[in-house]
């Protein structure tokens, strides 16, 4: 569990304008070009702030950085269409729909085959080895994290309580949770953050949601 001294699970308050948390996830991505999760919460960064051909080039990076993460050929085939780039989308939303369907990603594939529709197109076909090889994994109960879209560890209790708390323990993989302790790390070292500041804390708990994917109706953005 979390400590409460901390209190970085307050409620939430409105951390910064776009064009700073922009600046914010730039800085990381920079710092550590390795790092596919900055590159991933750029382009949400990105997209919130309707820059959407930034947004499609911070995903696909993402996805070389990952090729599983079956989430990130959802959002940059969605910037991509936003982006007047039909063509590409459809190349990366046909690889991604392939990905998910591997993975056995219900959420992403079926989001995947909406954008391909709004396009005029179909999902590829999935050989038959490949659905059977989603349908065993799917039998075998594995936790896939809905955040990276790769396999791990369910953690075995909400990080903290709330609904938030829940959403994390039922879709975010144990791993995925140590890399945003230490990304959180980062930011609180990058922004010079004092978690006993009601702003900071809401600063440092608004890059948590974003890095992890909490959903806008839990958070209230």
């Amino acid at each position: 569990m979390i400590p409460a001294a901390g209190r970085w699970l307050a409620t939430i308050c409105p951390m910064s304008t776009s064009d700073d948390r922009i600046a914010q996830f730039e800085n990381m991505a920079t710092a550590d070009p390795e790092n596919e999760m900055a590159h991933f919460s750029l382009g949400n960064a990105y997209m919130q702030a309707e820059r959407a051909a930034e947004a499609a080039v911070s995903f696909e990076r993402c996805i070389e950085l990952n090729p599983d993460m079956s989430k990130a050929y959802q959002l940059a085939g969605e910037a991509l269409i936003k982006a007047g780039w039909s063509d590409r989308a459809v190349e990366v939303l046909n690889a991604g729909y392939v990905k998910a369907a591997e993975r056995g990603d219900v959420m992403p594939l079926e989001a995947i085959s909406s954008l391909l529709d709004s396009l005029g197109r179909d999902a590829p076909t999935i050989s038959t080895n490949v659905e059977a090889v989603a349908k065993a994994k799917a039998a075998a109960g594995d936790f896939t994290c809905s955040r990276t879209g790769r396999d791990g560890t369910q953690l075995e209790s909400p990080p903290f309580k709330g609904p938030i708390g829940e959403w994390i323990k039922d879709n975010i993989s144990a791993q995925t949770w140590q890399e945003w302790i230490d990304q959180g790390t980062k930011v609180i070292n990058e922004l010079r953050l004092d978690l006993s500041r009601d702003e900071d804390s809401a600063a440092y708990d608004q890059h948590m949601h974003e890095f992890l994917g909490v959903p806008s109706d839990l958070t209230g953005s």
